[in-house]
């Protein structure tokens, strides 16, 4: 089978997926997000992932941390309703769910995990998610049972896992990679890296050509889970919140770029850029 050749994404097309907000607005019209992640000592990566959710649009964003010793509020963002990893996924009503960001692999974080694929909602599927579905075919078998649809993130590494080969393997083919991980977790991809290739549920393939070599940072990833996880909450179907997504998301460390920030670029300043890059693509009532 011959791979297609991919459509680029471009800011006029993942534009005409932003509408304009009512004049009468109110949050309960832009959806709720639930993150779920943060063991011991990766607290930080579901607070990145939700301050996105927040930045990019979604109406309310709960987080849910694994870890004993997780705060009960964020200081820096508020905003952001704080719970144990448990009761986020017992007690809020999530549009749109994120888990896996720095979730690790223990068995409370697989318990949370198979609760998730339980949960009649979108899921976006991020780090720590996707090595336990590697790592447990009965996982992966839930995934082709679930009626909601389910965004996947991994980079090659996680790819590699997901399709039981090398990373190399990946990198050599990563169109057919890409098309093999839609196929093997039933779901849209984002295969991530110089270049990602996105996959989506009807089959098609995109590149998106924005981002830098200043993205090689930590966080960047549960970001990019929080902005898709925003676009869901706010009415967006999974493919068109995959693509803008992930067009804004290289887009935002470009404009960094241009402030000669590539070197120290980090996933909070990539998370205020898209703000102010979606503002600027949105159009007003």
């Amino acid at each position: 089978m011959t791979t297609p050749r991919p459509t680029p994404i471009s800011r006029k097309q993942v534009a005409t997926f932003l509408k304009p907000r009512p004049k009468d607005s109110n949050k309960g019209m832009f959806g709720t997000v639930t993150v779920i992640g943060g063991g011991s000592g990766m607290i930080g990566a579901p607070l990145l992932a939700g301050r996105a959710a927040l930045k990019l649009g979604a109406g309310c964003v709960h987080v849910g941390m694994l870890a004993d010793n997780a705060p009960g509020v964020d200081v820096v963002h508020p905003e952001l309703m704080l719970h144990s990893a448990g009761d986020a996924l017992k007690s809020t009503k999530p549009d749109v769910m994120v888990i896996g960001c720095g979730l690790g692999k223990s068995l409370a974080a697989q318990k949370l995990l198979y609760d998730a694929l339980l949960i009649d909602v979108p899921l976006v599927l991020d780090a720590d998610a996707l090595n336990l579905i590697a790592l447990r075919p009965d996982l992966r078998g839930m995934l082709h049972t679930r009626k909601a649809a389910t965004v996947f993130t991994p980079h090659p590494g996680e790819a590699a896992r997901l399709l039981a080969c090398k990373t190399e393997d990946i990198q050599a083919n990563r169109a057919g990679a890409a098309f093999a991980l839609a196929k093997r977790l039933n779901g849209s991809v984002v295969l991530k890296g110089a270049g990602s290739l996105c996959v989506t549920r009807d089959g098609k393939l995109y590149l998106n050509r924005t981002g830098n070599p200043g993205m090689s940072s930590a966080g960047m990833g549960d970001v990019l889970s929080g902005m898709i996880a925003a676009f869901i909450a706010q009415g967006l179907d999974t493919d068109q919140a995959l693509l803008l997504a992930v067009y804004l998301h290289g887009a935002a460390g470009d404009e960094l770029a241009k402030q000669q920030a590539t070197l120290g670029m980090s996933a909070t300043e990539v998370t205020e850029w898209a703000r102010w890059l979606l503002n600027r693509m949105a159009p007003t009532p």
